[in-house]
């Protein structure tokens, strides 16, 4: 992986900002990548079988609160990162900073940087757009993956028009108020502890950046500067024959029925136990998340992998520009 450029112009919220988290008393590891802090919960055994939760837009690992007691009971380790731009990590102040080649460039880097190896991943919204690259990129660190209400776009389909209302709210509303945001997102609601907790990262309008771009950043017309990586990441998975389960849920306007192209095209996901998550909007690991972390659990645990069957990267466009 080439060396990344380093970040001079960030951010970092002040750790007083997460005093009163609801339900949240994990303590944050830290590691630098390009200049910068990335933040991650790391719970459990270290030997034992890890699960990677990759959150996406506009939240943080705070999403995952309801997810790794139950993991964690399962008798797993439960590894959260806050993406660059959110939550713990530190947030660059410059536009031309926050793409989403460079996400996926720090991500990686952090992987490698940790080391970690068997990785079971969990990943929703943006955590897929950026999670997916990880996995295809490195496939050799992840066992099985499991996919919930995300995917990887090449910008070569149609766009949903609720993802589109989303994407001009973010760039052009005035008024962009994280907690509320994610909590139209969800079915069950949140309490205002909750909503003040997503958010605590953002203390004002310039910590906001990365989650006012994200939508913007999302491959959505043929000429996007990503497509190709994308589709290189996509010949992986079509020759993907790990354990691969899609955990969608049945209220999400925008990635409801995302699951069909994964089972089509991935070996791995042939004769899975994939469900649809009843009763759950976009963000399902608020209104079903110990149902979701169970079921990643039981995949965990019924799926033994063959470690020497692995997808080769060969053929993937280099992720470094």
């Amino acid at each position: 992986m080439s060396a990344l450029p380093k970040v001079t112009a960030f951010l970092r919220t002040e750790e007083s900002a997460f005093a009163q988290l609801p339900d949240f008393p994990y303590t944050p590891h830290y590691t630098e990548i390009a200049g910068m802090r990335i933040a991650c919960i790391d719970e459990g055994p270290r030997e034992a079988p890890a699960v990677l939760l990759m959150h996406g837009e506009p939240t943080w690992s705070f999403l995952y609160r309801k997810m790794i007691p139950v993991l964690l009971q399962a008798g797993l380790r439960v590894i959260a990162p806050d993406l660059v731009g959110f939550g713990r990590s530190d947030k660059p102040t410059l536009a031309s900073d926050c793409s989403y080649l460079n996400q996926v460039l720090w991500m990686n880097a952090w992987l490698e940087a940790k080391d970690l190896q068997h990785l079971t991943l969990f990943c929703q919204d943006w955590g897929s757009l950026i999670g997916l690259r990880m996995a295809a990129e490195a496939p050799q660190r992840f066992d099985r993956i499991v996919l919930a209400n995300g995917g990887l776009p090449t910008g070569t389909s149609p766009v949903p028009k609720a993802f589109k209302i989303w994407r001009a709210f973010a760039r052009w509303s005035p008024w962009f108020p994280i907690g509320r945001i994610v909590k139209s997102g969800c079915v069950a609601g949140l309490t205002p502890p909750e909503m003040a907790a997503y958010d605590a990262p953002f203390p004002s309008h310039r910590h906001q950046l990365s989650a006012r771009l994200f939508p913007s950043l999302v491959p959505t017309t043929p000429n996007d500067p990503e497509r190709a990586r994308n589709e290189a990441a996509w010949e992986v998975f079509k020759r993907w024959d790990k354990p691969f389960l899609t955990l969608f849920s049945n209220r999400d306007p925008i990635t409801r029925g995302g699951h069909r192209i994964w089972h089509a095209q991935v070996p791995g996901a042939q004769g899975q136990p994939h469900a649809v998550t009843r009763g759950a909007g976009h963000f399902l690991q608020e209104d079903k998340g110990g149902e979701v972390a169970q079921a990643i659990a039981d995949f965990i645990h019924a799926t033994p992998v063959n470690r020497p069957q692995q997808p080769s990267p060969a053929g993937l466009a280099p992720s470094a520009a």
